[in-house]
């Protein structure tokens, strides 16, 4: 089976699923769409995804995969390579929760959509943008760090000493982080497992800056 990601190199959930597919040995053609030019409002994008977002896996049975969670979830049942989800339902239950703090209550708020209606109806400029980006990701950032550096479950990484779910996500909002100047210092345990993550091959060619639209 190949595999095409339709994707942006900027996207958090681009670059999650990126890291996911890179861990698992799967290749892909790479897609790029420029989302402030609207390429993914086009009849052609909606075809595939009707809610014009990214990423979109699409294989070559016809199979057309959107939402990153849920691709990341289907490539681990069916595809071969490490596990992304642990064996057990209880460290299940506490990587999903993990990937959920970041990817459901940090994402939804400071992605573009919301950055640019917050301009677009309020005013709002960059610096206003920053503080509102900022605010999302200490909400979330305070408590994950908490909850990560004071379970013995964490390892190297969020969830033992071997990348899944959680790690894809972390790693993509760290980088999303760095375009509003955030200091991850703050958060070591998570600044660690950031470190960690981006020394191996799978996460730093998932990269937004290593990817061929990257500008």
């Amino acid at each position: 089976m190949t595999f095409r990601l339709h994707n942006f190199f900027r996207s958090s959930t681009s670059t999650r699923l990126r890291a996911a597919l890179n861990l698992k040995g799967v290749a892909y053609e790479y897609v790029p769409y420029a989302l402030r030019k609207g390429e993914t409002r086009t009849p052609e994008f909606l075809a595939l995804n009707p809610a014009g977002l990214v990423p979109v896996l699409e294989s070559d049975d016809g199979q057309v995969l959107v939402q990153s969670l849920a691709i990341i979830e289907w490539l681990d049942e069916t595809q071969p390579g490490p596990r992304l989800l642990p064996e057990g339902a209880d460290g299940r239950a506490r990587v999903r929760a993990l990937s959920y703090m970041i990817a459901c209550e940090i994402h939804p708020l400071n992605n573009l959509r919301v950055l640019t209606r917050l301009t677009e109806q309020f005013g709002a400029d960059e610096a206003a943008q920053k503080a509102w980006f900022t605010q999302w990701v200490e909400t979330t950032f305070d408590p994950l760090e908490i909850m990560l550096a004071q379970d013995s479950r964490t390892g190297r990484f969020c969830h033992g000493d071997t990348p899944g779910l959680a790690d894809c996500c972390l790693y993509a909002q760290v980088w999303n982080n760095q375009r509003f100047d955030i200091d991850t210092s703050r958060w070591p345990t998570i600044a660690r497992i950031f470190d960690a993550a981006d020394a191996l091959p799978a996460f730093r060619e998932a990269a937004p800056a290593h990817q061929p639209d990257a500008v």
